[in-house]
């Protein structure tokens, strides 16, 4: 099935496609420079600069850590937490920690959408590694409710909830065991260049809590909050540090994949984070058909950069659609039905007018002022992202 080259529903703004990679104004904030490149693949390129993998000196910050986390761990059952999701990048990341002798504890927020391949990726990851293990398992009413109110509130962020849950878990288990660090399998090879709006802020409870109490029950019992007040907690009090070690190392993803397959019988979930069966249906067709959002454009422009893909390939392969609509349909039955909604609600709200984060209640103003002086006073890892 062919997808058109300029689907962004609602949108009022002439379409317009970077000289260089493959973003476009599905970005409703996108920025051109006078060459017609956009601001996306330019700060991409900025960011690799600085953190990514630079030979011998990101060889030796990597060997540095891995020598701090194995003495903060001194005296402790763990050195560090890793988030293990059954994807390729968590899973890598758990495998390179222990190839370095780190003691892991590997926590899972289980939120009731894990597919079969994750689940068992999970577990033979963790048997063959032999780490201690610790899933994180939220209320699926609870959650659910929120699922729902995100969606109703028709903006993109619609996986939100679960990405505020992930750092939550990770930093209380980490608390729990007194562990100073946290691994994170995020990194600029395969996440380095996501809109603000495509998916904003998770760390922004003023929308969150705007969009709970508008458009769902506005209770939580249980569900595991993360601003930036828990978060500057965790960090200043605790002394807990979120650290990247992807960005330290020669990570390809392909060869991510192959080495685990060979060692693990990892099984690939076939997309960037398609162990989620609910994340494959929101970033493979919900965004795109409501918001004229293909997640590929971020992986394409990427591989652009590092020259690993030409820019006419990538066109050739976004001008097909990102999704079966066979089995899309399918997936919208099980999600339908999953959630307590009705197939027919499902479709009004894919098919509802979009909204965006600017037009909500936010403190993105407030927010940046904190983040960006948290920077310029404390860090002094650029191994560590605030």
């Amino acid at each position: 099935m062919i997808a058109s080259r300029n689907h962004i529903p609602n949108s009022s703004r002439p379409y317009r496609q970077c000289s260089r990679c493959v973003m476009d104004t599905s970005d409703p904030e996108i920025i051109f420079d006078a060459d017609g490149r956009c601001n996306h693949c330019s700060d991409f390129l900025e960011k690799r600069s600085r953190h990514g993998y630079r030979g011998r000196e990101s060889d030796q910050r990597w060997d540095r850590l891995v020598d701090e986390i194995k003495r903060s761990g001194r005296g402790k059952p763990y050195d560090c937490v890793i988030g293990v999701s059954g994807g390729a990048d968590s899973s890598y990341l758990a495998y390179l920690a222990n190839k370095r002798g780190l003691r892991a504890l590997a926590v899972h927020l289980d939120n009731g959408w894990d597919s079969e391949k994750a689940v068992s990726n999970i577990k033979k990851v963790v048997a063959w590694l032999g780490l201690d293990y610790e899933s994180f398992v939220l209320d699926w009413e609870e959650f659910k409710d929120l699922q729902l109110a995100f969606l109703r509130a028709s903006v993109p962020e619609a996986e939100t909830p679960t990405d505020v849950a992930i750092p939550a878990a990770l930093h209380r288990f980490a608390a729990k065991y007194k562990v100073k660090y946290i691994l994170n399998g995020g990194n600029l090879a395969t996440e380095g260049m996501l809109p603000k709006s495509w998916h904003y802020d998770v760390k922004d409870l003023k929308y969150f809590n705007h969009i709970i109490r508008t458009y769902g029950s506005g209770r939580l019992k249980s569900f595991p909050t993360f601003g930036y007040r828990k978060e500057a907690y965790y960090k200043v009090v605790k002394g807990i540090r979120t650290v990247y070690p992807l960005d330290q190392v020669p990570f390809v993803k392909k060869d991510a994949v192959n080495r685990l397959s060979a060692e693990f019988d990892w099984k690939d979930p076939g997309g960037k984070h398609h162990e989620s069966r609910y994340t494959k249906f929101i970033q493979s067709f919900y965004l795109f058909k409501k918001f004229g959002i293909d997640y590929r454009r971020v992986d394409y422009s990427m591989r652009i950069c590092d020259s690993l893909m030409g820019r006419d390939e990538a066109k050739e392969q976004l001008a097909q659609t990102s999704y079966d609509p066979h089995e899309v349909e399918e997936d919208k039955k099980y999600i339908a039905k999953k959630l307590g909604i009705t197939y027919l609600e499902l479709e009004e709200i894919v098919s509802s007018q979009p909204r965006w984060y600017w037009q909500l209640p936010n403190d993105q103003v407030k927010l940046r002022l904190i983040y960006d002086t948290y920077r310029m006073v404390y860090r002094k890892e650029k191994l560590d992202r605030f």
